[in-house]
């Protein structure tokens, strides 16, 4: 079932997306060569309860995975696109770092995820990032009343098919409200004009992620959670909580840029 929300509703979810994207600014504050993401993960912790809220990734346990998540933050680095654990791993120059962030408050959710280098930069990375960054601000933009899921979803497909990236659309964005994921789910690549209606009230968190090879290919490691590039390539993603109004999309997690 899809739950539309009311203006306070919204309001309230604002509220835990300033959380996240507090933890966003203080995690890549503290992200340096030598720095371990478990370290980082400690940072994300402490910013969440000295908020007086609770993460959305702590606990977790979705079919795919084969445990409950072990830490606050998703720390992705080079060819891990997607749910990385928060390991003893020691960041190194040139790393291409996604952390992924949830938080819950006065019972409401937000999600929001961002991808940045660490030391010196790689120009093809750089790119890599810009690209997805354009994903999810074109899929914003094409949030709308009237319009369709498919509007968004292929507004994102269009940018990252032309940088000639593959994209994978297995785990894409979703639904969000009382619960981290609800319905809808929504694809990083699709058909305009089809899906699901857009609303005033519905709220997504609309995630691209890139792969800077040519192929949609992607694994699950054995560590149960990491989604790894199928060719060592790296990969890169992003993410806001977003709200469908009648003025047009609001972010909830708006101040993470």
């Amino acid at each position: 079932m899809v739950e539309l929300k009311t203006p306070g509703e919204i309001d309230a979810m604002a509220a835990a997306g300033r959380v996240v994207a507090t933890v966003h600014a203080t995690v890549r504050a503290h992200a340096a060569v030598g720095v371990s993401l478990k370290e980082l993960d400690d940072v994300a912790h402490d910013v969440i309860r000295a908020a007086g809220a609770t993460s959305s990734f702590l606990g977790y346990q979705p079919g795919f995975a084969s445990s409950p998540y072990p830490g606050v933050l998703n720390t992705s680095v080079n060819d891990v696109m997607l749910h990385g654990l928060p390991t003893a791993y020691r960041l190194r120059d040139g790393d291409l770092l996604g952390v992924d962030c949830g938080a819950h408050i006065d019972g409401w959710h937000a999600d929001a995820a961002t991808t940045f280098i660490v030391g010196n930069p790689d120009p093809a990375d750089e790119k890599l990032i810009e690209t997805t960054e354009r994903m999810l601000h074109a899929g914003i933009d094409a949030a709308r009343p009237g319009g369709r899921m498919g509007d968004i979803s292929h507004a994102m497909e269009v940018i990252g098919r032309a940088a000639g990236y593959g994209i994978q659309s297995d785990f894409g964005g979703h639904g969000i409200g009382r619960a981290m994921h609800e319905e809808p789910f929504v694809p990083n690549e699709g058909r305009p004009g089809r899906g699901w209606p857009l609303r005033p009230g519905l709220v997504i968190a609309i995630e691209p992620s890139l792969m800077a090879g040519s192929h949609d290919h992607y694994y699950i490691a054995d560590d149960g959670w990491s989604i790894r590039t199928g060719d060592g390539s790296r990969g890169a993603h992003v993410e806001h909580t977003v709200a469908i109004t009648d003025d047009g999309p609001r972010i909830l997690t708006a101040h993470l840029d």
